[in-house]
């Protein structure tokens, strides 16, 4: 058998599509992979240069093929596209990461380790849950303010609302509204506090 030298991968959640070719571009295999078959093919491999994109799931694939022996390169999807040669089937983006991977223009995204990539999922479950709290906040001042009743902005002013509409004894909103708006106070009062970076990732270095 012909050795491979390059191998584009096109990622998915159940089947990849595996392209490789040999030093001189020749295509030697062009299949599909199911999920449980990625680590075992690529482990009879000798060591040739895998491409893929940067998309879900792509580091943590980087990672373990490298530590088969591979050499890995992450690229954008968007630079990856150019060379797609027909329409978009996942043979056809498995041949453009194939060829897209040898340019030597093309641009490539670090692998990121489990710890970085840790970090990451961090910053953007806190950015998730202060746009949901936000969302949530905006929503009770919007209704309230349907009926005459604002606030300052922010969780002072959130904290004002809310006792407004836990008071029964006010007489502004009609019950109908009050049952909705209980739903959103409570909702805000048992939703999970946003994550904290930990003091090792915000402690300047002496």
């Amino acid at each position: 058998m012909t050795t491979i030298t390059t191998i584009g991968l096109d990622l998915a959640k159940k089947v990849f599509q595996v392209h490789g070719v040999d030093a001189e571009g020749k295509v030697v295999v062009a299949r599909k992979l199911r999920r449980k078959e990625v680590l075992s093919f690529f482990a009879k491999l000798p060591p040739c240069l895998v491409g893929m994109e940067a998309c879900g799931s792509a580091h943590y694939w980087a990672r373990e093929i490298i530590k088969l022996g591979h050499t890995v390169r992450l690229m954008p999807p968007k630079y990856v596209k150019a060379y797609v040669k027909r329409g978009k089937t996942d043979a056809g983006d498995a041949a453009a990461i194939c060829e897209a991977v040898t340019r030597p223009s093309m641009t490539f995204v670090p692998v990121k380790g489990v710890e970085q990539q840790g970090l990451s999922m961090l910053h953007s479950g806190r950015s998730q849950l202060i746009g949901q709290r936000t969302q949530l906040i905006n929503a009770v001042r919007g209704h309230l303010s349907e009926f005459g009743i604002v606030a300052e902005r922010g969780l002072l002013g959130f904290a004002e609302l809310s006792a407004i509409v836990r008071d029964e004894k006010d007489q502004r909103l009609p019950v109908t509204a009050r049952a909705a708006l209980m739903v959103l106070v409570r909702s805000r009062r048992s939703a999970p506090r946003s994550p904290r970076s930990t003091p090792c990732c915000t402690r300047r270095t002496r």
